[in-house]
Protein backbone atom coordinates (compact mmCIF):
# COMPACT_ATOMS: atom_id res chain seq x y z
CA UNK A 1 0.00 0.00 0.00
CA UNK A 2 1.19 3.54 -1.15
CA UNK A 3 1.22 6.35 1.65
CA UNK A 4 1.15 10.13 1.03
CA UNK A 5 1.93 12.82 2.85
CA UNK A 6 -0.73 15.56 3.92
CA UNK A 7 -0.86 18.42 5.97
CA UNK A 8 -1.88 17.82 9.57
CA UNK A 9 -4.77 19.70 10.17
CA UNK A 10 -6.18 18.57 6.97
CA UNK A 11 -5.38 15.42 8.22
CA UNK A 12 -7.56 16.52 11.26
CA UNK A 13 -10.67 17.86 9.34
CA UNK A 14 -10.76 14.98 7.06
CA UNK A 15 -10.79 12.51 10.32
CA UNK A 16 -13.51 14.69 11.85
CA UNK A 17 -15.40 14.81 8.29
CA UNK A 18 -15.03 10.75 7.99
CA UNK A 19 -16.64 10.62 11.59
CA UNK A 20 -19.39 12.65 11.09
CA UNK A 21 -20.06 11.18 7.62
CA UNK A 22 -20.02 7.79 9.59
CA UNK A 23 -17.16 5.88 7.53
CA UNK A 24 -15.44 3.33 9.42
CA UNK A 25 -11.97 4.62 8.84
CA UNK A 26 -10.43 7.67 7.36
CA UNK A 27 -9.12 5.46 5.13
CA UNK A 28 -12.37 4.65 3.79
CA UNK A 29 -12.84 8.23 3.05
CA UNK A 30 -10.40 9.20 1.43
CA UNK A 31 -10.54 6.10 -0.60
CA UNK A 32 -14.19 6.83 -1.41
CA UNK A 33 -13.26 10.76 -2.44
CA UNK A 34 -10.23 9.62 -4.25
CA UNK A 35 -12.44 7.46 -6.52
CA UNK A 36 -15.04 9.77 -7.14
CA UNK A 37 -12.58 12.56 -8.41
CA UNK A 38 -10.85 10.37 -10.52
CA UNK A 39 -14.35 8.87 -11.81
CA UNK A 40 -14.82 12.70 -12.60
CA UNK A 41 -11.79 12.76 -14.94
CA UNK A 42 -12.10 9.55 -16.53
CA UNK A 43 -15.61 9.85 -17.72
CA UNK A 44 -14.94 13.48 -19.14
CA UNK A 45 -11.63 11.39 -20.83
CA UNK A 46 -14.37 9.17 -22.10
CA UNK A 47 -17.15 11.92 -23.58
CA UNK A 48 -14.32 13.75 -25.07
CA UNK A 49 -13.69 10.73 -26.94
CA UNK A 50 -17.06 10.14 -27.99
CA UNK A 51 -17.55 13.79 -29.09
CA UNK A 52 -14.41 13.67 -31.10
CA UNK A 53 -15.80 10.20 -32.68
CA UNK A 54 -19.31 12.21 -33.85
CA UNK A 55 -17.31 14.86 -34.97
CA UNK A 56 -15.50 12.68 -37.24
CA UNK A 57 -18.43 11.13 -38.38
CA UNK A 58 -20.15 14.65 -39.30
CA UNK A 59 -22.71 14.18 -36.35
CA UNK A 60 -21.59 17.36 -34.17
CA UNK A 61 -19.94 20.25 -35.30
Amino acid sequence: MAKIKIDSALFARAKNAADAAGYSSLEEFITHIIEQEVAKYEQSDADEKTAEQLRGLGYIE
